[in-house]
């Protein structure tokens, strides 16, 4: 019925070699589950986060990227004829093609007391069922992926099978019984696990199964669902696991069962765990997936929320059910038990973006105080200038991006400037007027849900260069901080010179270590005039590679650089095509090669990433670059620590590094060829020479007055233009409203 992915089966064998060599990788002694063992990584519909759910590729996927004794999991449905069938849904339209395929055929039927319409299995016999299974990314829609019998799963020989029933009733309903289905299928496969949320279906089989072999799960549905058999809540069930030891050896519940949330905020864990493992039942945690929102507390770490159920000092879960059983198989395999001083293994210098601007409005006292605590590096401050000169921390130099400045009296004072966009900027405001300005955390996709930290959206104060320097130089944790500069050309013309304010804020103050990063490579060429900081070049376009001539220019006024990550992997359709080799070329100079920006968010990250950062942080550290720049610095230092570096052969496949364009090419329906980035030329690397500062207008003159013509565009590229002439009566209103 189905056949092997030449691909996955070649990722299989190696799996199951390494398995072998490699064994758990856990001390049992550490884990707080009932017998003591490692959890374990069920895999719902096998790889059903990326792969169409219970179909071939998904198992197999499963098998090759998880922990060896993951078990696959199988959501039983039967067919007009008997025959069991992988499916997640009752209904075949929410997971296949049988709509498009079977127009004419839907039904409406009574499910557990609530009328539904749709295309039901009891319909349809198996040989009617050659329908193509729909994946939760479209891409592998076409892949024409066939519905599996149960035997089909069988076949592929996991280490565990487990059978969820979850509709015994409405299957007695249309004369099929699930009942003779489990135990004839049980006589000719083993089968591990059988759950459900239908306290008579268990108490049915209980006598027919021998719980060494074969372990019956009570599954709990939400706390005020009813259970049909007993016509209690499941929350009321909870309360007497006495009765469902007396037919189950285990229970499946909501992960919100043992970790609450309010409004996505964690509230203190639950009892349960520890009541379960009382009564002598395993509990297992579901509703795991990388690519939905869950709690805030842990900043879109999915291995954060793993490891709250499985290494938490109090209790441990006895398995976990994810639609990603990859990022499970680390957060056991790789994660648990390294405790937050453990040692790196993964020589990767960590520098933040804006502090930890992924938790904390970016640039606040609150960011980088959360960076250090995270054990960042490197810290970080873009630094931008005030209107009476002033080098401060500011991730925009529009404060409209990360400020309620809109908001504000100033709002009179947006304007336009080309190559700078419409904004509110901040040389247009003394300092003591940004500091009473409010932060605002900056919301990368704002058109999702994916918020961060609403509840400190709004927190923290932005702080001067000098209070920055002050907090970087207490922080005996850090290893330096990098200072950004960039618009100096721009700021010269209104009489500013950040390059003078940022290197007088630095000669009084002692930092261990001092990096400079701009795009702008006389900006560089001053500072290499005047110190002997690390100078940072950021390339700021996605390039493939660069001309020796142009690698040994930038080695003239900067040691290392900054790329993107479609640089190094670039992208078709979010999906790896390749890995270039301009950070091994740069790295072949002598020069260092960070890559911007990682982020937790699973929007940020290519599909071959399984929305997974420490898949990405892993294969692009793999790859041999220095260092990574990230709003979580947490999450890149956190993978430094992991005990599944440093393995050679023994790496297991759910840590080692993905291979490029692999996930595409199994993508049936191919998506257009992009064309290829470009290479980095001599030219994209010269800059004018800086202007002389202009002589400012003083602050008293609120007159008519035009700001100066900015410098030629650096590398034939409109970065900065003139500034907008501000009328008098914008001045004069703005000061009535301040004062």
């Amino acid at each position: 019925m189905w056949k092997f992915t030449p691909l996955v089966s070649l990722l299989l064998l190696c799996s199951v070699a390494l398995a072998a060599a490699q064994g758990s990788g856990n001390t049992t002694s550490l884990w707080k589950t009932l017998d003591g063992t490692a959890p374990l990584v069920i895999a719902r519909g096998g790889f059903s986060g990326i792969f169409p759910g219970s179909s071939s590729l998904a198992y197999q996927f499963a098998l090759a990227t998880s922990v060896p004794d993951v078990i696959l999991w199988c959501d039983v449905q039967l067919t007009k004829d008997g025959v069991g069938i992988c499916l997640p849904d009752l209904r075949l339209d929410n997971t296949s093609n049988a709509a498009l395929v079977f127009k004419n055929k839907i039904s409406t039927y009574i499910v557990n007391g609530v009328s539904m319409q749709g295309w039901f299995p009891v319909d349809f016999t198996i040989d009617d069922l050659a329908n193509n299974i729909y994946s939760r990314p479209p891409f592998f829609d076409q892949n024409l992926l066939q519905i599996l019998r149960v035997e089909d799963v069988a076949q592929l020989k996991p280490p565990g099978l487990w059978l969820n029933i979850q509709h015994d009733a409405f299957f007695s309903q249309h004369n099929l019984s699930m009942r003779n289905f489990v135990i004839s299928t049980s006589r000719r496969v083993i089968v591990n696990y059988i759950s459900s949320p239908e306290v008579n279906f268990l108490r049915s089989i209980v006598t027919r199964f021998n719980s060494r072999t074969t372990k019956l799960v009570f599954r709990f549905l939400e706390q005020d669902d009813i259970e049909p058999s007993t016509n209690q809540s499941y929350g009321s069930l909870l309360k007497n696991l006495t009765f469902v030891k007396t037919f189950a050896s285990g229970i499946l519940v909501p992960k919100s069962y043992i970790w609450p949330v309010d409004s996505l905020y964690l509230q203190p864990h639950t009892s349960v765990v520890l009541d379960a493992h009382k009564e002598g039942l395993q509990i297992f945690a579901s509703e795991f997936a990388n690519d939905v929102p869950f709690a805030y507390n842990y900043s879109y770490d999915p291995v954060a929320e793993y490891t709250s159920f499985v290494d938490n000092g109090d209790f441990s879960v006895d398995g976990v059910l994810s639609d990603f059983p990859i990022t499970s198989s680390e957060a056991i395999g790789c994660f648990s038990h390294i405790g937050k001083n453990a040692s790196g293994k993964e020589n990767l210098l960590v520098i933040s973006n804006e502090g930890a601007s992924g938790d904390y409005p970016g640039c606040t006292d609150l960011a980088y105080m959360r960076a250090i605590s995270d054990g960042v590096d490197i810290l970080d401050c873009p630094v931008q200038m005030t209107s009476d000169g002033i080098p401060f921390c500011l991730g925009s130099i529009n404060l409209i991006d990360r400020t309620r400045v809109i908001q504000s009296n100033y709002s009179i004072l947006k304007s336009s400037i080309p190559g700078l966009g419409d904004g509110i900027f901040t040389f247009n405001l003394t300092w003591s007027q940004i500091r009473s300005l409010t932060p605002e955390i900056r919301t990368p996709y704002p058109d999702s849900t994916l918020y961060r930290n609403p509840r400190y959206r709004n927190s923290g104060k932005i702080i001067a260069l000098s209070e920055f320097l002050t907090l970087a130089n207490n922080a005996t944790s850090i290893a330096g901080v990098l200072i950004r500069v960039e618009n100096a050309a721009y700021l010269a013309t209104q009489g500013l010179s950040v390059i003078d304010a940022v290197q007088d804020a630095l000669a009084n103050h002692t930092v261990k270590k001092v990096m400079i990063r701009s795009t702008n490579s006389s900006v560089l060429k001053s500072f290499k005039e005047h110190s002997s900081y690390e100078l940072v070049y950021e390339v700021d376009e996605n390039i493939r590679d660069a001309l020796n001539s142009t690698i040994l220019d930038i080695k003239k006024f900067a040691s290392s650089v900054v790329i993107s990550k479609d640089s190094l992997f670039p992208l078709n359709a979010a999906f790896l095509t390749v890995l270039t080799d301009i950070s091994s070329r740069l790295q072949d100079f002598k020069v260092h090669v960070y890559v911007q920006h990682f982020s937790n968010e699973f929007l940020s990250q290519a599909w071959d990433f399984f929305a997974d950062a420490y898949v990405e942080i892993n294969s692009f550290a793999m790859a041999g670059i220095d260092g990574v720049i990230s709003d979580f610095p947490e999450s890149a230092v956190k993978y430094r620590r992991n005990r599944c570096l440093g393995l050679g052969d023994q790496t297991p496949t759910y840590m080692s590094p993905v291979e490029p364009g692999g996930l595409l090419r199994l993508v049936y329906a191919q998506p257009p060829a992009e064309a290829p980035n470009p290479v980095l030329k001599d030219t994209d690397v010269v800059e004018p020479p800086l202007p002389s500062v202009a002589v400012r207008t003083p602050p008293s003159d609120t007159g008519n007055r035009s700001t100066a013509a900015p410098p030629t565009p650096s590398s034939g590229q409109s970065k900065v233009a003139v500034h907008i002439v501000l009328s008098h009566l914008a001045i004069f209103l703005a000061t009535l409203l301040l004062f």
